[in-house]
């Protein structure tokens, strides 16, 4: 009696090990820091933020909190309140830090182990804009009320941040 065709076993492959025939090459590893955050402005008793829309490599558009990198003799928080300024036109004010988010991405040539550090700003000036962003990655920016913040934002963490943002300013942290 013959067995019946079965399908071949999948095959998993070990990403640490190298495919037959090749030479294993692991990425260095780089950490990069970048900060950002909430700016908050009050518009007719109603707390809002500013957020920004880019678009992702796929084309898609998200809608995000501003950050970036830092420049030399930069402490985060300066870096936060430049960015926000940078990515929105408001300028603002640190009040306290929010929290951080960490995640890996790949390059051509190493890994990336990426901190965000997001700050509370308090909007003291300026007005929308996305024309003053040096890296033209922000393709527009809009105000949004604080409390309904998380249900647009396109991440999880930054939906988080969110909500750190509105318990914190509402006193029910």
């Amino acid at each position: 009696m013959t067995s019946p065709a079965r399908d071949p076993e999948p095959v998993t492959r070990d990403p640490e090990r190298p495919t037959p025939g090749t030479a294993a090459r692991r990425l260095p590893a780089v950490e990069e820091r970048s900060a950002g955050g909430i700016i908050v402005d009050v518009f007719k008793g109603e707390a809002r933020i500013a957020v920004i829309a880019r678009r992702n490599r796929a084309g898609r558009v998200e809608w995000c909190l501003p950050k970036g990198h830092m420049e030399d003799g930069e402490t985060l928080p300066e870096a936060a309140a430049r960015e926000v300024a940078e990515e929105t036109g408001i300028e603002g004010r640190v009040l306290t830090e929010l929290g951080t988010i960490d995640y890996w991405f790949a390059t051509s040539d190493k890994r990336v182990h990426k901190y965000v550090h997001h700050y509370l700003l308090e909007a003291t000036g300026g007005f929308l804009t996305i024309e003053n962003d040096p890296d033209q990655e922000a393709i527009d920016v809009a105000w949004l009320p604080l409390a309904e913040a998380h249900r647009h934002l396109t991440f999880p963490n930054e939906r988080r941040i969110a909500r750190q943002a509105w318990q914190r300013l509402s006193g029910s942290e």
